[in-house]
């Protein structure tokens, strides 16, 4: 079917230039999604897929374990797991983010989650902006800050 519609076609080329990210997880996202038809924001994006944090308070015990919902499609949350993995292992900046939750929290299922989560939301944009993944645009905004800037630029230098 992706093959019949060279519109469905070239969007499962743009979501798989994300690093982790293949043919099946960016067809299994698009179907689930109907194509982000519904899907106004990253936020709305990530409650429908079950992966938004909840925690849970009761009476007195207000400082209750956080965990995901799961009240979503857990299709589209099944399909980011084996992609989070290959994020992890091959994306810098997905490699940082899951270093940084295993060392403050120690639970290594809780970062890949929150890669899962980041995935979803880059593929959301990326559809959005219709613009490939490139995975050095942070240190270009980053650099182009600083040229904007010259007094902060001298700061950081210093």
């Amino acid at each position: 079917l992706v093959g019949s519609d060279p519109e469905v076609q070239q969007q499962v080329k743009l979501l798989s230039t994300i690093k982790g990210i293949g043919f099946i997880s960016a067809v299994v996202v698009l179907s689930e999604t109907d194509g982000f038809a519904l899907i106004k924001n990253k936020k709305q994006l990530v409650s429908y897929s079950g992966l938004d944090v909840r925690e849970k308070t009761s009476g007195t015990s207000v400082k209750g374990k956080t965990s995901i919902s799961k009240k979503g499609n857990k299709n589209i949350r099944k399909a980011m797991h084996l992609p989070a993995l290959c994020a992890i292992k091959h994306d810098e900046r997905m490699r940082a983010v899951f270093m940084r939750l295993v060392s403050k929290h120690g639970l290594k299922m809780k970062a890949v989650v929150a890669v899962q989560r980041r995935l979803l939301e880059l593929v959301y944009v990326i559809f959005k902006s219709g613009k490939p993944y490139d995975p050095a645009y942070f240190n270009k905004q980053v650099e182009q800050s600083f040229k904007d800037c010259p007094t902060q630029a001298g700061i950081i230098a210093a």
